[in-house]
C-alpha cells in the first residue's frame, strides 16, 4: 500500500555531496522539491557528537544517508545518534542508507580470539532503532544475514556494465573481466555475464596481512583489454601489482572498476603512477581532492540508483528491479548514449 507521507532525507557529515545529489534526483522524479531535513550534526569540544533535528519528523518515513567510511568510528556514531534522535522524535520508519558499509571486512573469525565486527555493527544499528538497511556492494553478501531487519543490497555491476558498454563500444570482443582474487570470482563473473566477456583470475598468495608474496594469472589474457573488478580499493597495492602481472602475461591494457574507493595512504599516488589506464570508482565514499585530480581515476555517480531505490522502498515497489542493467538505462539517461 503506497505511503501517505513523502519520504524525508537527512544526512550526516560522511558524504554530503551524495546526499544532496540524491535529494536533487528525487526532486526530478517526484516533480516537486525534495530537500534534506534541516538538522545539525556537530561535535562538542571533546569530540562527542551532538545531533539536533529542526523539523517535525513525527510519523514520517525517514532515510538517513550516511556512509561509515573514514573516519569510520565517527561516521558510525553519527549514524547511531541520528537514528536515536529520529526514534525519540517519533519517526514512523527509519531506513539507514549506507552507500559504503564499514567494518564489512570483519565478517568471520579467520583466527582465534578475533571479533566479528560486522555482526556487532549490525546489532548496534538494530538496537539504535533502524528499521531497514539500504546499502551498496557489501563486502560479503552473507552480512545481510547478520541483521534481523530487511537489508537491500544494491549492486554496482549493472552501472559498471553500462559504463563499459559505452566506453568500450566496438572493442568488446577484446575485453576480459578479471577477478583480483579467488574470493571475488562471483562478483567478476556477474559483470562478465552482463557484458558477455570471458573471465580470468589473479590468484594471490600472502605471507602476512597486507603483503602479497606472489601472483599467478589463471586464464589466457594475451591480447586482451583486462578489466579488474572488485568491491573496494584501500591502499591500491594489490590492485596495481595485479595490473603489472596482467601486462606481463600479455594483456594489452588494464582498467579497473571498483565500487568503493577507500583510497587510503599512498593509494592515489600508486594508481597515478601505475600501468593501469583507468580506475573507475563510485561516489559511495566522498572522493578527496587528490582523487578528483588524478588523471586516470574516474567517478561514476550512484545518486540516480539510490534515489530510485529510496522511492521504490517508500512506495512499496521492487528494489531488486534495479539489479537489471535495462532498468538503469532510463535512470542514467544522458550519461550513456544508446549502443
Amino acid at each position: 500500500m503506497p505511503a501517505m507521507t513523502e519520504p524525508k532525507l537527512i544526512s550526516g557529515n560522511a558524504n554530503k555531496p551524495l546526499a544532496t545529489a540524491i535529494a536533487r534526483r528525487m526532486s526530478m522524479h517526484r516533480g516537486m522539491s525534495v530537500n534534506l531535513v534541516d538538522a545539525r550534526v556537530e561535535r562538542f569540544n571533546d569530540q562527542e557528537i551532538f545531533v539536533e533535528v529542526y523539523e517535525n519528523v513525527r510519523g514520517e518515513d525517514m532515510y538517513i544517508i550516511q556512509s561509515t567510511s573514514n573516519p569510520a568510528n565517527d561516521n558510525l556514531m553519527e549514524l547511531l545518534i541520528m537514528t536515536d534522535a529520529l526514534r525519540r522524535s517519533s519517526a514512523d520508519r527509519i531506513t539507514a542508507v549506507i552507500p559504503y558499509f564499514g567494518y564489512a571486512r570483519q565478517d568471520r573469525r579467520a583466527k582465534a580470539r578475533t571479533p566479528i565486527s560486522a555482526k556487532l555493527v549490525a546489532n548496534l544499528l538494530t538496537e539504535a532503532g533502524v528499521d531497514r538497511i539500504l546499502t551498496l556492494d557489501l563486502h560479503a553478501a552473507q552480512i545481510q544475514g547478520f541483521f534481523d531487519i530487511p537489508v537491500d543490497n544494491l549492486y554496482a555491476s549493472p552501472v559498471f556494465a553500462l559504463d563499459i558498454l559505452h566506453h568500450f563500444k566496438g572493442q568488446l570482443a577484446d575485453v576480459m573481466v578479471v577477478s583480483p582474487d579467488v574470493g571475488g570470482v562471483a562478483r567478476a563473473r556477474e559483470l562478465a555475464k552482463r557484458i558477455e566477456a570471458p573471465l580470468a583470475i589473479v590468484d594471490k598468495r600472502r605471507e602476512k596481512a597486507g603483503e602479497v608474496a606472489g601472483m599467478t594469472v589463471i586464464g589466457d589474457v594475451t591480447g586482451k583489454k583486462c578489466i579488474i573488478v572488485d568491491d573496494m580499493c584501500d591502499t591500491a597495492g594489490t590492485l596495481c601489482k595485479a595490473a603489472e602481472v596482467l601486462l606481463e602475461n600479455g594483456a594489452t591494457e588494464v582498467h579497473a572498476y571498483i565500487t568503493h574507493g577507500v583510497m587510503s595512504g599512498p593509494a592515489v599516488e600508486r594508481v597515478t603512477n601505475s600501468v593501469m589506464k583507468s580506475l573507475v570508482i563510485t561516489d559511495s565514499i566522498e572522493p578527496t581532492e587528490a582523487v578528483k585530480a588524478a588523471p586516470n581515476i574516474r567517478i561514476v555517480p550512484t545518486a540516480p540508483m539510490f534515489a530510485q531505490a529510496i522511492l521504490n522502498t517508500w512506495s512499496g515497489t521492487s528494489v531488486s528491479s534495479l539489479f537489471e542493467t535495462d532498468t538503469l538505462v532510463p535512470i542514467y539517461e544522458g550519461m550513456y548514449s544508446a549502443n
